[in-house]
């Protein structure tokens, strides 16, 4: 397994943040032109959240599908291009600039995307190659049932939601046409976007990480699909759910709700599913950010009944197992280990094991205790520092938080944090603090430093993508233009200096 060895610097920036006409950002024009300020910055890496098709509370960490992509980010303008859909129909799917509209979007986009299959050839031959290779066989035929019965797969008739042969291999011949090869087109044609996109990503010396959930949503094909590889009862109902215990975050733990795997009957079968979705994962992105790493080596595991994540326990992951499968038919594959939250020496050592770099988050740094381990001084080569993530507010409206006393003695310690890396970025304001908190990522010894958008665009809390144990209002942040000529030669500027 390996790290990142080479000295670099990423933004971060989701697909859904890029600026367009559409209502959500595509990969359409605006990812190609944001592709190219990267590169007159001389970014090397450009990360993304997981760009696969959301769920319920329109979150990336809870899709129908884990390895889908998102149907939202389809550039509609190249659909005209070739012939899908007209200037009129293209215009109707117009939506106001600034925040996504989830509600919208799902009301106008889908029934876009069917006037557009409705003119395609589904007897082409690169489709139905991507069809019978039957990877999104069972999403399209989960995708056809809930367009059908709605609601959660657990309330589907008993003979769809138990997968009876024959009722399965009915219901597929009856909506093939209508809904089943509808669901493989949209997957299809994210494809087809997507790998063009990779290539004139990776063509600019730009690579993509890419990140991936440890868990899946219940109301998934994931899920649906293969039962006998989570923990759930005999009618499908989840026994133990996942979650984090009490932290900074959050005084309760977040119950997430996710169903736990059964890790013996993933063993049994040598990790098969999770082989396939690194394989899928692997070709989506040059370099995969594991979500949550730390449930690979010990996961929390909240009796599914509880209302908080206040009691769970601790039970065993797979560890090295798991690696050591997906070296052995994978080969080397690049990853970021997300090991954020409640540590031990165990998920330390799979992680060093691994060789994978771990994630240090600025924000969390100063509070003056020099043993900090996300302090600059104290964060060791093969790591990747962010100013923060997409859980965290925006670096200025964390500092816009503080109290002129807090904000006082943060000074002094970003200062002398600056000073120990020899970094020279004089500032008194909270926006100079703000900046000055990216350039103390840059002159860190951390191989990889990546910056949100948000923070190269100096932006206050109202441009925050998560609050982590919330239900709303996530996930919406989009810019309204791309970020300006001045916001590029700070970066470049600060890129060349620390020699990233």
């Amino acid at each position: 397994m390996d790290g990142i060895y080479e000295r670099g610097a990423g933004v971060l920036c989701h697909i859904s943040s890029l600026p367009n006409k559409y209502g959500i950002g595509s990969l359409g024009r605006e990812a190609y032109e944001f592709a190219d300020l990267l590169k007159r910055a001389h970014v090397k890496y450009w990360q993304i959240l997981p760009s696969v098709q959301t769920g319920f509370g329109d979150s990336p960490y809870q899709s129908v599908c884990c390895n889908s992509g998102n149907p939202y980010f389809i550039d509609l303008e190249a659909l005209r291009e070739e012939g899908l859909l007209d200037s009129e129909e293209l215009q109707s799917a117009e939506l106001p600039a600034g925040s996504v509209d989830y509600e919208a979007l799902y009301n106008k986009r889908y029934n876009i995307l069917r006037l557009a299959y409705a003119r395609f050839n589904i007897k082409d031959k690169e489709f139905t190659a991507f069809v019978e290779k039957g990877e999104f066989d069972d999403y399209a035929v989960f995708m056809s049932l809930k367009s059908r019965y709605g609601g959660c797969f657990d309330t589907f008739p008993d003979a769809y939601k138990f997968r009876e042969k024959l009722a399965m291999l009915e219901f597929k011949r009856s909506v093939q046409k209508s809904d089943y090869l509808f669901w493989q087109f949209v997957q299809f044609i994210f494809e087809k976007q997507w790998q063009k996109l990779k290539a004139y990503v990776n063509s600019l010396g730009i690579k993509i990480i890419g990140d991936i959930p440890l868990y899946v949503a219940y109301d998934s094909s994931d899920v649906w699909g293969n039962p006998q590889l989570f923990k759930l009862d005999y009618n499908l109902k989840p026994t133990l759910v996942a979650g984090v215990p009490p932290d900074y975050f959050s005084e309760k733990g977040q119950l997430w709700g996710n169903p736990l795997y059964d890790w013996e009957a993933m063993s049994a079968s040598n990790y098969e599913w999770w082989i396939n979705r690194i394989a899928h994962a692997a070709k989506q992105y040059d370099i995969i950010r594991i979500d949550h790493f730390r449930g690979l080596d010990r996961y929390y595991a909240i009796p599914a009944e509880n209302e908080t994540a206040e009691e769970g326990e601790w039970l065993p992951g797979p560890g090295m197992r798991l690696f050591n499968e997906i070296k052995r038919r994978l080969g080397n594959v690049q990853m970021i280990a997300e090991d954020l939250g409640v540590l031990d020496s165990g998920v330390i050592r799979l992680r060093e094991r691994t060789g994978f770099p771990g994630m240090k988050i600025l924000q969390f740094a100063f509070d003056n205790n020099l043993s900090n381990p996300y302090l600059p001084h104290n964060i060791e080569k093969n790591s990747v520092v962010y100013t923060g993530t997409h859980d965290n507010d925006t670096t200025l409206g964390f500092l816009n938080e503080m109290d002129e006393e807090q904000f006082i003695d943060f000074k002094k310690q970003l200062r002398s944090a600056l000073k120990s890396e020899n970094a020279i970025c004089p500032f008194a304001s909270r926006e100079e603090a703000a900046l000055a908190m990216i350039v103390c990522a840059f002159a860190s010894n951390a191989n990889t430093a990546i910056i949100p958008i948000q923070d190269i665009m100096n932006l206050d809390a109202s441009a925050r993508m998560n609050v982590p144990s919330t239900s709303e209002g996530n996930w919406q942040y989009r810019m309204e233009k791309m970020p300006s000529r001045r916001d590029v030669a700070i970066l470049r500027k600060a890129i060349g200096e620390y020699r990233r």
